[in-house]
């Protein structure tokens, strides 16, 4: 009969653990998520400063360039700007899941030679 009840207290105490590590899972399941935002946000800024350094190559607005590229969700933190000749930087926030965090921002510099023809 000792064993019976040695039984149920050892479900009961799975159960109360299970329960206390919930909350590490699910913090654990958010670090993993923002990670994974972070990284596409470092993807996506690559992308449009490729974009916005081909279209200052050939005289066009980098900034416009830069933006057609980006998701919404990345465009209101948009910044672009050529350092030197030939190159552009563009810089995006990264998007946060939870409000107090701040994640700073993603940049890229990216250079192309200028394409304009001379006259």
């Amino acid at each position: 009969m000792a064993h019976v009840g040695s039984a149920r207290s050892q479900s009961g105490q799975a159960a109360v653990e299970l329960v206390a590590l919930l909350p590490l899972v699910a913090a654990l399941l958010v670090v993993a998520w923002q990670l994974v935002v972070a990284g596409e946000a470092a993807w996506q800024v690559t992308v449009a400063a490729r974009a916005a350094a081909r279209a200052a190559a050939i005289g066009s607005d980098p900034g416009a360039s830069a933006r057609h590229r980006l998701p919404r969700r990345l465009e209101r933190g948009l910044r672009v700007s050529e350092p030197r000749s030939g190159a552009v930087e563009v810089s995006v926030r990264i998007p946060r899941l939870l409000p107090w965090l701040t994640l700073g921002r993603a940049h890229a510099t990216v250079a192309f030679r200028s394409q304009e023809l001379d006259r």
